[in-house]
């Protein structure tokens, strides 16, 4: 199969008129097929042109996955409009920041979603939105959009917001979806790194749609497949890896507003899904979950990215036999490399995986950028067709994020075997120094995991005066099962070098309190400062 450069709005026009009444959305407060998907997504793009919003500009969404969050990022995809997805879990300071950032025209949000007053943190971000927009503190921010009871005077209800688009002629449609071409921007993907901020990924339909395509032909999904997206869509892996890949290939994606263990595995088994995806933390919980064992999954495969160890597990415990393994970051779309359903299980347990085609991987001295030989550690470093246009606004991060020659640094170390097959050891920033030695997180974490009490496992650094650093260990235990941190570590000191086995080891019963993104993602910074204050260490 060969892929034509396309947008968004082709995509959903080209599967709405091929498959118009099969399901394309199913969360916990709507089920749409696709043409009605589409008739949603118009409706919202008139709307938009209503307020004011042209080709080119930015709308922030702050909300948890359901429909209206689609039928936004849909809508503004339409007339060319840059959605701009704002995390959950910002507070106030983090959401003026990214709606500034991102020169946001409009934001559209929900006003509570977990018990979290959206609408005040917006006020404390613009307080202008409780009269007139624009204000002084987001002076680009002309239009607020608001979906619950709790509308300040300065924004509009989504009713009222839809009600604008009325104005608006088919044929003013159809001249903004016209103007949208493929090397548009779709998305500012923010994302986390080393620095103060968050940097806003930029990335186009070609960027994304394309890498949605490539890889779901790696994981083998089809039309008649049911999609349960874990993750959350203001996440790349969220929107490219889940819902634009159903859509390339007319799946049905079936969602909740946010991750919970129970409530996913009563979703799987109600909707039938077949495919799933996520990280080692969210396959560890739902296999952990003491529902799992009464509940009847037909999951086939999806993708992981994850350690050895966990992708056995999903394949020998969960059943998803053709589950592959995924490497990628934000900046790339963001999948990198994936493993093939028909590869052998002992290959997508070893987690190599293949570039797609187009896509270049080289492994290079993290320092010299000089290129390295197979099978030897290094930075690893991409180009590419999936490679974002560059962080918006943030010349100084856009310097830092290329190699002179043109390659993105990734800031992961993996190796590159004779196959040309890649595999991701762990982060430059997380791997540390035991006397001399490196210890790569990952490592150690899948040997605590081979452990039949331990469901999941978090490996840090921390602070020694004789060996520089020394691992310590958080793991969590199965339900149902029993083990000692004693007798942890003592199975430990058989299966692992010196270096590796935890100075320290804690069982504890969530990662929650300690720092977990809403992606689903240990925070490895947070957990090492929580360590260091409960050890007592400098």
């Amino acid at each position: 199969m060969t892929w034509a450069a396309h947008t968004l709005g082709a995509s959903l026009e080209r599967i709405a008129t091929a498959r118009g009444s099969d399901e394309a959305l199913v969360t916990n407060t709507c089920r749409l097929d696709f043409r009605a998907l589409q008739v949603e997504s118009r409706r919202v793009a008139k709307a938009l042109l209503g307020i004011g919003i042209q080709h080119g500009d930015f709308v922030g969404v702050l909300m948890g996955n359901d429909g209206k969050w689609v039928s936004a990022f849909f809508g503004a995809a339409l007339i060319g409009a840059v959605t701009v997805p704002v995390n959950t879990r910002f507070k106030a300071a983090e959401l003026a920041f990214c709606l500034k950032q991102a020169d946001c025209k409009a934001l559209v949000f929900a006003d509570r979603f977990l018990n979290i007053d959206f609408v005040q943190f917006v006020r404390e971000a613009e307080p202008a939105v409780d009269s007139e927009l624009p204000g002084t503190q987001l002076p680009k921010l002309a239009r607020a959009v608001v979906i619950g009871p709790d509308i300040p005077n300065g924004a509009l209800s989504w009713d009222a917001f839809l009600d604008l688009g009325a104005a608006v002629s088919a044929a003013q449609l159809a001249a903004a979806t016209d103007h949208v071409k493929p090397h548009d921007l779709l998305l500012i993907q923010f994302t986390s790194g080393t620095t103060a901020h968050p940097k806003g990924v930029m990335l186009t339909h070609d960027n994304m749609l394309r890498n949605a395509w490539a890889a779901g032909l790696r994981i083998g999904i089809r039309p008649e497949d049911r999609y349960f997206n874990c993750r959350p869509f203001f996440h790349v892996g969220g929107l490219t890896l889940s819902l634009l890949m159903a859509l390339e290939f007319g799946a049905c994606l079936v969602t909740l507003p946010t991750f919970e263990a129970a409530a996913a595995l009563a979703m799987m088994e109600q909707e039938r899904c077949t495919l799933t995806s996520g990280n080692d933390t969210i396959f560890q919980l739902l296999m952990g979950h003491a529902d799992f064992p009464h509940r009847r999954l037909v999951l086939r495969g999806g993708w992981v990215a994850a350690t050895p160890e966990t992708v056995r597990r999903i394949i020998e415990v969960l059943g998803a036999t053709e589950i592959c393994v995924a490497y990628g970051l934000s900046e790339a779309s963001p999948n990198v490399v994936m493993s093939d359903y028909r590869d052998p299980p002992a290959v997508r347990i070893s987690g190599r995986a293949k570039t797609h085609p187009g896509l270049a991987v080289r492994i290079a001295d993290p320092v010299t950028h000089t290129p390295l030989p197979p099978d030897t550690t290094g930075e690893i470093q991409v180009r590419g067709w999936s490679i974002m246009r560059g962080y918006y606004n943030n010349p100084e991060a856009n310097a830092k994020a290329f190699t002179a020659d043109g390659w993105l640094r990734t800031g992961d170390l993996g190796m590159v075997d004779c196959d040309a097959r890649l595999s991701m050891v762990g982060r430059l920033k997380d791997v540390f120094r035991v006397g001399g030695e490196n210890v790569a997180p990952a490592e150690v974490e899948d040997i605590l995991l081979h452990h039949p009490a331990i469901a999941t496992a978090q490996v840090v650094g921390v602070p020694d005066a004789l060996l520089g650093e020394v691992p310590v260990a958080y793991v969590t235990i199965k339900a149902g099962a029993q083990a000692t941190e004693a007798e942890i570590l003592a199975w430990v000191k058989t299966r692992a070098a010196n270096f590796r086995v935890p100075r320290y080891l804690r069982i504890v019963q969530s990662f929650d309190a300690i720092g977990m993104t809403a992606s689903g993602k240990v925070q490895k910074v947070k957990l090492r400062e929580h360590a260091i204050r409960e050890l007592g260490l400098q």
